[in-house]
């Protein structure tokens, strides 16, 4: 039974793939036309299994750049259709075009001078005798053995609204960065908003000495600060260099006897790993990677020491 209802679900999606590239692209193409152009927005509205394909459709399409939302049809017939403005686009979803909750409320949406898209899969029906544009979710039979519960064309509708989103998508100029807006809660949001002075540590909370600073000053200014490193600033606020823990461990390890009489210059590592406050923290992420350094200093657009960035800052952020 499995394999069969996935059969005939495959069938359905190869007939409907068909279908766009022929008499009903031309119906896809404009109901993607007026969706794209809409002033307003996008207003989904389907009972039944059809509503929650339209919930489904209604939130794709939001999140990638069409402004949509989700109207249930009893609801609208009772104060929800105020939601609706003429300068909107409705999509209502019914396979057999003739649920009353939406044949209740077609006149009032011609009334309202919408544009009126509808998906069923019965091109006769009272819904698609309404619409200014009808798109085809007819299929052949239910995978219900009884071909009464509604799936292989809840299948073919959500297939149709899939490809409604993208093709607006596409047809938007929609990027990953568009994308990272609407999902700013996302892995990939996080990649793509959040940007190093979002994270850096700034003031009082970044570890910085003069490159006179007598060793034991250079170690108690690293241990308060607990960042592991502390960045090494001439008077004219740039970096000339950074001293880190495991510099310290190489000068041990190295016999040194005299660290209580070195200065900050004399230690410090001359070429720290430099990024600007406005790179992106993927980015700062990566130049760590690159050169297999735990913390970055963050300089300005001229130069000057503004922070400061490690590993463990970025991991709290998800960025890594």
């Amino acid at each position: 039974m499995a394999t069969r209802t996935v059969g005939i679900e495959m069938r359905a999606l190869q007939g409907l793939q068909a279908s766009l590239q022929g008499e009903a692209g031309a119906a896809f193409v404009a109901a993607v036309a007026a969706m794209r152009d809409c002033p307003g927005r996008v207003i989904v509205m389907g009972m039944g299994k059809s509503g929650h394909v339209g919930r489904k459709i209604a939130a794709t399409l939001a999140s990638t750049g069409t402004p949509a939302f989700f109207v249930h049809p009893a609801e609208a017939s009772h104060g929800d259709l105020g939601m609706v403005r003429p300068q909107d686009v409705v999509l209502a979803i019914s396979n057999s075009g003739e649920v009353d909750e939406l044949a209740a409320i077609l006149p009032a949406l011609r009334r309202l001078g919408v544009t009126l898209v509808a998906m069923t899969g019965k091109a006769e029906s009272t819904l698609a005798r309404h619409a200014d544009i009808v798109l085809s979710s007819a299929v052949a039979e239910e995978a219900c053995p009884l071909n009464l519960a509604p799936t292989t064309s809840t299948t073919a509708q959500m297939a149709l609204g899939d490809a409604l989103a993208v093709a607006l998508l596409d047809a938007r100029g929609f990027r990953e960065e568009d994308f990272a807006r609407s999902h700013p809660g996302g892995a990939l949001g996080r990649k793509l908003l959040l940007h190093v002075k979002d994270l850096m540590r700034q003031g009082e909370a970044l570890p910085q000495v003069a490159p006179a600073t007598p060793m034991p000053e250079l170690l108690r200014e690293m241990t308060g600060k607990g960042l592991g490193f502390a960045a090494v600033v001439g008077a004219d606020g740039r970096p000339q260099g950074i001293f880190t823990d495991g510099d310290l461990r190489r000068l041990i390890e190295a016999g040194r006897d005299d660290l209580r009489t070195l200065r900050a210059e004399q230690v410090m590592h001359r070429t720290p790993r430099l990024v600007r406050a406005e790179a992106l923290a993927v980015d700062a992420a990566g130049v760590m990677e690159q050169h297999r350094v735990t913390s970055v200093l963050v300089v300005d657009e001229g130069g000057v020491l503004v922070g400061a960035l490690n590993s463990n800052d970025l991991m709290r952020a998800k960025v890594i």
